[in-house]
């Protein structure tokens, strides 16, 4: 049997397992193992006196996965920027950036849903968690909306839709993912994330504008803050975008010349600030100890699967399946164009059964290279290409469009994590309201990803300066 068939039979089966409930991290784990298994027994021509050493083998290669990878630099980026959130939230500087955005935004019509729309976003730039984002800002955002009048339901889906901006805005953990699994820089792609980040959060607040003009009994606007009140709100949330300068100072030095360090240092630094903000704010033990604890949790969780799904791109590399696969898309008589619109709609069907980081993982090995090779290659000039620019700068397109399409996913049904988790903080809230709560929102995402594909400047502008 030749090894792209082995491939082909061991990725199917490892989607039986997802869709049967096993996690990513474990099916992916499992079936990179088997697989590597079946390529070397395959090669010994399934002798049976050799199937210990086709074993031995493919442990040797497996075991060797967890530390080769994970010791990598940039993957230590991720505890900082998620230690961020966390420590943000038990400073209780999630309270004044919504208190702030309430004051100086909520006069609008739907005045308090475009609060908790930058707000979140707000948040976005220092936590890189969508899940966190999502769980800080039910406690916070939705019952001020419920005092006011707001549908429950709506309420629940702007706070969910609002936590997904954090997969796009920097710090972002995802976006640290992808530059690490298609080997691309880590300080471009979190550059590139903000603009299509702030971007999205505008056109949810139109969409929520919108909405409020055109439908009766909506969210009442907001008013009755003095300047005063508005400007004592701002001093309170000035550390998050304190936090946000120095890491994006740390990325891309805009005074020229060299960055003033890696983005490793950057999310350390801001750690450290954020730490200092809590200790003066007067967290305590109790609240230090849980910020680290969950830190720990999701760290531990987000490079479990990393693990596990590495040991499977291990085995698409031997079985040769990534290559197999960007031959049989440049071999479609079909504009490169609508191929790549076609894979963000697989994408979006996919995310429907799969978390966003394991949707990631497991697809990037073998989906990437097509892209790239559609657009004419890594090295491809933008003269030369398909997609009317170089091959480093569609990497990071690409890049931000699937992110885009997790952030996508993490609110359709049934899996949609943000709205799980909503629904989890809030005792007077199903996860069925939640997913109905964010319908207008799957428009919204529809746009803005339309967007980005037609006019690729609103993704490449920042990172062009780099």
């Amino acid at each position: 049997m030749d090894s792209i068939t082995i491939g082909l039979w061991v990725t199917g089966g490892m989607l039986v397992m997802v869709v049967l409930g096993m996690r990513v991290a474990f099916a992916a784990g499992l079936a990179g193992f088997l697989g590597l298994v079946w390529l070397r027994w395959d090669q010994f021509n399934y002798d049976p006196d050799r199937f210990f050493k086709a074993l031995e083998i493919s442990v040797k290669i497996a075991g060797q996965v967890p530390h080769s990878k994970v010791s990598a630099h940039a993957l230590s980026l991720i505890p900082t920027f998620i230690l961020i959130g966390y420590l943000a939230y038990h400073a209780r500087l999630t309270t004044a950036l919504f208190d702030a955005a309430k004051k100086w935004i909520a006069w609008v019509p739907g005045g308090l849903a475009v609060s908790t729309v930058f707000a979140t976003a707000g948040f976005a730039a220092v936590s890189g968690a969508s899940v966190a984002t999502a769980a800080v800002f039910a406690r916070i955002a939705i019952p001020e909306m419920l005092k006011v009048g707001y549908d429950k339901r709506f309420a629940a889906g702007v706070v969910a839709a609002g936590g997904t901006l954090a997969s796009l805005i920097p710090p972002s953990a995802i976006l640290v993912i992808y530059a690490i699994i298609v080997e691309q820089d880590v300080g471009k792609l979190l550059l590139a994330g903000f603009i299509p980040g702030m971007f999205s959060a505008i056109v949810y607040a139109t969409l929520i504008i919108v909405l409020a003009l055109t439908m009766k009994n909506f969210g009442p606007p907001v008013g009755g803050f003095t300047w005063r009140e508005r400007l004592v709100s701002l001093p309170p949330a000035l550390p998050i975008v304190a936090v946000v300068v120095i890491i994006i100072f740390f990325v891309y030095n805009p005074f020229g010349g060299d960055a003033w360090g890696t983005p490793t240092e950057g999310g350390a630094i801001g750690a450290f600030i954020v730490f200092c903000m809590a200790l003066y704010r007067g967290m305590r033990w109790g609240a230090l100890k849980d910020a680290l604890l969950e830190t720990a949790k999701l760290t531990v969780m987000i490079f479990t699967i990393i693990w596990g799904v590495l040991i499977y791109v291990r085995f698409l590399g031997f079985a040769d399946l990534p290559s197999a696969f960007s031959d049989w898309i440049t071999s479609l008589e079909y504009s490169p164009m609508l191929i790549l619109i076609c894979i963000l709609l697989a994408y979006a069907v996919l995310g429907m059964f799969m978390d966003a980081i394991g949707m990631l993982l497991l697809t990037l090995p073998v989906v990437y290279p097509a892209v790239m090779a559609l657009n004419g290659g890594e090295f491809v000039s933008a003269e030369d290409s398909a997609f009317g620019m170089s091959g480093t700068m569609c990497a990071i397109w690409f890049g931000i469009l699937v992110v885009k399409m997790a952030e996508f996913c993490l609110i359709t049904p049934p899996i949609g994590l943000n709205c799980f988790v909503v629904a989890g903080v809030r005792d007077d809230l199903n996860v069925q309201d939640v997913f109905r709560g964010v319908i207008p929102f799957f428009i919204a995402d529809g746009i803005t990803i339309a967007l980005l594909v037609a006019f690729p400047v609103i993704v490449l502008w920042l990172p062009s300066l780099a």
